[in-house]
């Protein structure tokens, strides 16, 4: 048994793309075989094609579109390393960027010269996309000289635009209707402008904002009030019991320390990204940008979101309702994937 995949990097991450009808239409079938081919759960993922980290045990289905506004439907879907669990929760930006050329791949969207644009519906959350990918010969371009911090090298400019993301999951831009919450004595701000985020200052935590990702997950006491803070901050949201899922997102911040809005460090929500997701990089800028959130501040149209590798630059227009963040994508395999099955062929994992 084998199905047709891509594999490709999307910004800061990488996952596995699949056509829509190449995947069982039951999303608990289909979530047994992802599991399956992904390798999961096993913390290296060995017997299967994940990275052995939430950044790279991704996976993106994209099927033709009935919506008017969309060309293409695009499902993201995470799956845990270390559990037997497939989550729909929420979209990934990262792999959007990655849908665009997919798209253009496959033959889902017809490519035109010099610049293709690709609606996409994200089909987590039911929020429009326009993914901007360069064309040469009828074939996404994939080199170019646009650097993304966390990623070597350059690769070809890949503008993706957002509109009407506010209330991805939550019930909107500001789900407790305050733009300042109180988290057990801890100023936050309670924000989904395409993902759903709490941010707060990190020496309210005691820590200064600008340690690696390993140091802050090394700190069994941080980690432990980062969760308590994140549970509370799921029921204030309307999320309900949150200790199962992976949202939200908790944003610690700190001022800028290489000439950015802000230095943030996002637990995902456990491990910490070593950069930043894109929606959550959208959300965080929404806030920079909004009077009176523990983030706020003057900044010009462009808002630079300092995190461990480097930055992410977004541009946020509050009574537009419109984001936008530059990515790149590059394709790294096309080919025929294998599930693990039993003796008797029967699809299995673990």
């Amino acid at each position: 048994m084998s199905i047709p995949v891509l594999i490709m990097r999307g910004g800061t991450s990488k996952g596995a793309y699949f056509l829509r009808e190449d995947l069982p239409a039951a999303s608990a079938e289909r979530d047994e075989l992802l599991l399956s081919i992904m390798g999961s759960p096993d913390p290296r993922q060995i017997d299967g094609i994940g990275g052995g980290h939430p950044l790279t045990s991704k996976v993106a289905v994209v099927g033709r579109s009935a919506d008017p506004e969309a060309d293409v439907d695009y499902l993201f879907l995470q799956v845990q390393v270390d559990r037997p669990r497939v989550s729909a929760e929420q979209p990934c930006g990262n792999i959007l960027a990655g849908v665009g050329p997919f798209a253009i791949e496959r033959g889902l969207v017809a490519a035109a010269e010099k610049i293709t644009p690709v609606r996409v519906r994200m089909v987590n959350t039911g929020a429009l996309a326009t993914v901007h990918v360069p064309v040469r010969n009828g074939r996404p371009v994939y080199a170019g000289d646009t650097a993304l911090s966390g990623v070597p090298g350059t690769a070809a400019r890949i503008e993706v635009e957002f509109r009407d993301t506010a209330g991805s999951v939550a019930s909107g831009l500001l789900p407790t209707g305050r733009v300042l919450d109180d988290l057990d004595g801890v100023p936050a701000t309670l924000i989904d402008n395409g993902m759903p985020v709490v941010l707060v200052a990190a020496a309210a935590l005691g820590v200064t904002g600008y340690e690696t990702p390993a140091r802050l997950e090394a700190d069994e006491r941080l980690r432990h009030r980062v969760e308590r803070l994140r549970l509370i901050a799921g029921t204030l949201m309307g999320l309900g019991d949150v200790s199962a899922t992976t949202v939200p997102k908790m944003c610690l911040i700190a001022p800028p320390a290489k000439g950015g809005a802000l230095c943030t460090r996002m637990f995902i929500p456990h491990r910490v990204h070593s950069s930043i997701g894109v929606l959550a990089a959208v959300t965080v800028g929404t806030a920079v940008a909004m009077p009176g959130s523990v983030a706020h501040a003057d900044t010009g149209a462009t808002i630079r979101v300092e995190h461990p590798t480097g930055f992410s630059d977004v541009v946020v227009d509050l009574d537009a309702g419109r984001s936008a963040i530059v990515s790149t994508a590059r394709l790294l395999l096309e080919g025929q994937v294998h599930p693990r099955l039993t003796a008797e062929g029967a699809i299995t994992h673990g």
